[in-house]
């Protein structure tokens, strides 16, 4: 498989798309390494799916608040958001694979380490806060490659996306309900030794991994520029790129008002109201729709993605309105399903316009940029979602999230370079 390279600039409005590096010829996209991704990134994502569930489950367990929980999934976030685009520039200058295997192998051990915790009935919130720490800044290192390492294994990267999108689905269908069950008839410590094996399983899928040669930016980077160099270069790129950076200035409000909080107060109003059963019920039904979205963005590949997708932001407004309506299970359950399709249309069409927008050797780069500023201010809405809860009311806060997403989705679409930003050519990228 050799680079595929573009005489198209990198930054400006009017340049054609440049094409990923590494990218392999046509062919099935079931190749052996798109399996072995598949297979990693599938195994890993249902852990991480079932981890909500026992971290809420357990620590309410202990009498703790669901402040308390929003601060421990705020330290994971604050960590990953903070390291994230160090991580980027370590991917291009490096081996991002070799990153990616370290970081699922460290996890093994705070994920076991949790589980000794729990198991043993010895939880302080301070070791769970160490805990989630180590996770954040391990998740930072790991997904910077996954942009470039997805343009390696397959040539239709939409479908590739769309693919590995609804097996993040069916993780979340099956995921929480496990996680629920598993709870329900043992204990949360028992969740945290599975989550720990899937890493497990993660971490040697990829050490099996076999790739073509990176690209010579990638491979001689640590000798022919520095660290800051690299580092300032991914973000004029990014900079240079309206319908990016449009985005992420608008989904920070999406983070801070409407997932940061939702996350931690759902769990609160959900589990004492109905058990942790129905709150992984009330997940997997958001898991089946965000299956069936990814499913609708593999047949449904518009002129303009980031338009098309835009709508399905609408769809997500339900997901935190709900909760915050206090419905019975059933309708949060149609609910949120609803808002699955809508999230993960979205999605599946925001990661291919990066992945073929932007040129291979930068990609993990402009990848961490992106992830960075979607996430910043996600652990600062986690954090405050106790305290806006204690203020406002829970279901108060919710309900506001609803109308924030909806504004968020019609802001996307008022700005001309996201709705007018034109799939890439077939021939041209991945």
């Amino acid at each position: 498989m050799s680079p595929v390279t573009s005489s198209a600039p990198r930054s400006g409005q009017a340049a054609a798309p440049a094409v990923p590096a590494y990218r392999p010829p046509a062919g099935p996209l079931w190749s052996t390494p798109f399996r072995l991704y598949f297979t990693a990134r599938s195994v890993a994502m249902l852990g991480d799916t079932m981890l909500p569930v026992a971290l809420s489950a357990g620590l309410l367990s202990y009498g703790y608040s669901a402040g308390d929980i929003g601060l421990v999934m705020a330290a994971a976030s604050a960590c990953f958001a903070g390291f994230v685009i160090f991580g980027g520039v370590l991917a291009d200058r490096f081996n991002a694979r070799a990153m990616m295997i370290g970081s699922d192998l460290v996890r093994v051990c705070t994920q076991s380490t949790a589980a000794f915790l729990f198991l043993t009935q010895s939880v302080r919130l301070w070791e769970v806060l160490v805990i989630g720490v180590v996770n954040g800044t391990c998740a930072a290192t790991f997904q910077p490659g996954v942009a470039s390492t997805v343009v390696r294994v397959a040539h239709d990267v939409q479908g590739a996306n769309a693919v590995t999108r609804t097996a993040e689905s069916a993780a979340g269908l099956a995921g929480p309900a496990l996680a629920g069950v598993l709870v329900g008839f043992s204990s949360a410590g028992v969740v945290f030794a599975v989550h720990a094996a899937t890493y497990l399983t993660s971490g040697l899928c990829l050490m099996f991994l076999r790739l073509a040669p990176a690209p010579p930016r990638e491979a001689a980077a640590a000798g022919g520029t520095t660290f800051r160099a690299d580092l300032h270069e991914g973000w004029r790129e990014f900079r240079a790129r309206t319908w990016m950076w449009a985005v992420i200035l608008v989904w920070t409000v999406y983070t801070l008002c409407v997932m940061g909080p939702y996350t931690p107060l759902a769990a609160g109003q959900i589990i004492p109201e109905h058990g942790a059963g129905a709150y992984g019920l009330v997940n997997s039904a958001l898991g089946a729709g965000t299956a069936a979205g990814a499913l609708l963005a593999m047949r449904l590949r518009a002129e303009h993605p980031l338009r098309a997708g835009s709508f399905g932001v609408f769809a997500v407004a339900l997901m935190p309105a709900s909760v915050g309506l206090d419905l019975p299970v059933p309708a949060l359950c149609c609910c949120l399903f609803t808002a699955g399709v809508g999230w993960a249309f979205w999605g599946v069409n925001w990661a291919t316009s990066v992945q073929t927008q932007v040129p291979g050797d930068i990609l993990n780069r402009i990848h961490a940029y992106e992830v960075a500023g979607s996430v910043a201010m996600f652990p600062v809405g986690q954090a405050l979602a106790g305290p806006a809860a204690a203020a406002f009311g829970a279901r108060h806060v919710l309900q506001a999230g609803g109308l924030f997403a909806l504004a968020v989705g019609s802001t996307l679409l008022a700005i001309p370079a996201v709705r007018g930003l034109r799939r890439a050519a077939p021939g041209k990228a991945g």
